[in-house]
């Protein structure tokens, strides 16, 4: 190669592309800290009205067993990204509008769900999680002054807002991506056991090491685990929350209405049931990897993962 090629490598190489600078734009947010007061006043308020009980946790998704708020998200954006189709063409004002519409019904129990799930999450998440929600609420807006326009008969300035809308939308959807993939907001946290302890007994402590009503921690080749001692029996569940990967040996264990042992994760409240790992209150919505346990005449603890 030679020296002009070389000069010309380096020069396009060294370029960064608009994917890249958009993503970095997108991690500054992580550390936006002139956020921070709003989101006290606004995670604080949250917090305050959505309390916790059935309708907290059917915000988050538990009866489902995973987050309510992005398949949610499917209706008001295909609603909106459809009425833009229609918009290109002529003789489609009449269904745009009902698209709008529909999108702005939809809108109002996925914003729920996500207030409802952002109040719970780390501060970084939240952070990029309040640009989300202007943005998409920047969307409903302009979606709704759309949808004033076109009943008022004015097709052309309510297509123009909803254009402009379109594009909040799709900023909103990105920034909702980098939550969810980059962040991992709403995935679980927990180790994955069936990739990491082998099929099988495993010798874990001696019975005597663990004391009886108190959580312990103990290792399992690269597993944390949260190890509670009831009496004769040895409950084991993943240490990691599912939720946020809080550990569940500094929480709280708790009696539920039905008299089961439960935990409560320190960091946002999950409630684990311990002889199974089900989830009694979210924000968590999987359930708590757990092991079996078993006492061997000599005293040790064996455990194995909970088919």
């Amino acid at each position: 190669m030679d020296r002009k090629s070389s000069k010309i490598f380096r020069r396009v190489s060294l370029r960064p592309q608009a994917s890249q600078r958009l993503a970095d734009v997108t991690e500054s947010l992580e550390h936006a800290r002139g956020l921070d007061r709003v989101i006290r006043v606004l995670s604080g308020g949250a917090r305050r009205v959505l309390r916790p009980g059935p309708v907290k946790d059917m915000l988050h998704g538990v009866p489902i067993g995973h987050p309510a708020h992005p398949p949610l998200t499917d209706l008001p954006m295909g609603a909106w990204m459809s009425a833009a189709v229609l918009d290109l063409f002529p003789g489609t004002s009449r269904a745009a509008r009902t698209l709008v519409l529909t999108g702005i019904a939809g809108a109002v129990p996925t914003a729920l769900t996500g207030l409802a799930d952002w109040s719970a999450l780390h501060r970084e998440q939240q952070r990029v999680g309040l640009v989300h929600a202007t943005t998409t609420a920047t969307a409903t807006a302009l979606y709704t002054a759309s949808f004033v326009a076109r009943r008022q008969g004015r097709d052309g300035p309510g297509r123009a807002l909803g254009f402009a809308g379109l594009g909040a939308l799709l900023m909103g959807g990105y920034l909702g991506g980098h939550l969810a993939f980059r962040q991992a907001a709403g995935a679980s946290h927990a180790d994955q056991i069936a990739h990491l302890v082998p099929l099988g007994w495993h010798d874990l402590c001696d019975v005597s090491e663990l004391p009886d009503g108190w959580p312990v921690h103990r290792r399992l080749g690269y597993i944390s685990l949260f190890v509670l001692r009831n009496g004769d029996d040895v409950h084991v569940l993943a240490d990691r929350c599912t939720h946020l990967a809080g550990p569940l040996h500094q929480g709280r264990v708790i009696t539920n209405d039905e008299a089961e042992l439960c935990v409560v994760c320190p960091w946002h409240g999950s409630t684990f049931r311990v002889e199974d790992g089900s989830v009694v209150a979210g924000p968590a919505t999987g359930r708590q990897p757990a092991f079996e346990s078993r006492i061997t005449d000599d005293g040790v603890v064996q455990v194995r993962p909970l088919s």
